[in-house]
């Protein structure tokens, strides 16, 4: 029976029945939320077992995986496993696509990084992959702290996997800045200059975080460099604030995504974090200065910005 032959009630209720039946085999089941980049837990709380989803943790505090991980994550350490441990430079190479394969990870697998401090380290994880051109990394948003706040399983069970068959590119230089290009845009303004620091570093007035140790001899920021915090850019569960509050937050100091950025911190990782809202979720054009302070504030000659006269080693 063609639906010509029904009632004309029943025309339309079995059209609108047809079109949600329809819509259902056109979504993909668990579609990401919140971007292309972003999951939010209830995603990946119901992906924990689609294998083709790879959970990294990357995390700063030793022993936070250990004591309790979501489920199926695997670890990856910044400090080893995400740098080169004796130049100061990213992971190598050969070196990244050997600990991809062995997390199992292949060339269709979609990657979900997450960790602690606000996702600072898997913010750098999602840089250093992007670098290499790894596809389909997305970010928890919010990391543990959301994770946990929702009451969601932790486990203490390591998880191997078969090895996977992903290949990496060589490094796109295009998302890294040198010492070079922070100086040529500090001189020249070829791209605005975001230290996203704590206004107390951007003065000068301390010279690294309550609690980690003073890299630079010197405290400031860049000449021409402007000021928004990395935390400006979450809410208060950790969460990315909507795209409309970022795009109003960095046009206040001029950054609208009309000219290239470069941001930086101290060593790069909270400066990860601000790549990440300004590139994936803004799509600006944005280069993040691993090197950061550490290398700029401790390169003999060049000039600095310190508001508060702060001199290292003072009395």
């Amino acid at each position: 029976m063609t639906t010509s032959k029904l009632p004309q009630s029943l025309v339309g209720k079995s059209s609108k029945l047809l079109f949600k039946l329809t819509a259902l085999f056109i979504l993909p089941i668990g579609a990401v939320q919140a971007s292309d980049f972003l999951v939010d837990t209830k995603w990946l709380q119901e992906n924990l077992n689609n294998p083709k989803v790879r959970i990294i943790e990357v995390s700063v505090n030793p022993g936070q995986f250990e004591r309790g991980h979501i489920p199926g994550a695997v670890n990856f350490k910044w400090h080893t496993d995400l740098v080169d441990t004796v130049r100061r430079d990213i992971v190598t190479p050969n070196n990244f696509q050997a600990k991809l394969r062995q997390a199992g990870v292949s060339k269709d697998t979609t990657v979900v990084l997450y960790g602690d401090n606000n996702n600072w380290f898997a913010a750098w994880g999602a840089w250093v992959f992007d670098v290499y051109g790894v596809q389909n990394v997305k970010l928890l948003d919010g990391g543990r702290l959301k994770w946990e706040a929702d009451k969601l399983p932790l486990s203490t069970r390591a998880t191997t996997y078969t090895a996977g068959n992903i290949s990496v590119k060589a490094a796109n230089n295009n998302l890294r800045a040198r010492l070079v290009d922070v100086i040529q845009a500090s001189n020249k303004n070829t791209a605005k200059l975001l230290d996203i620091r704590s206004p107390d570093e951007f003065n000068g007035k301390i010279f690294a975080p309550q609690g980690s140790q003073e890299l630079s001899v010197r405290a400031g920021h860049i000449p021409g460099a402007v000021n928004v915090a990395w935390s400006q850019a979450v809410a208060a569960d950790g969460t990315f604030k909507s795209k409309e509050e970022l795009r109003k937050l960095y046009a206040n100091v001029g950054i609208d995504g009309s000219q290239p950025v470069i941001t930086y911190c101290r060593i790069g990782e909270r400066s990860s974090h601000t790549w990440f809202a300004l590139s994936k979720i803004l799509g600006y054009k944005v280069k993040n200065y691993d090197g950061s302070w550490t290398e700029y504030g401790n390169t003999v000659g060049l000039p600095i910005k310190n508001n508060a006269g702060t001199v290292w080693g003072a009395i």
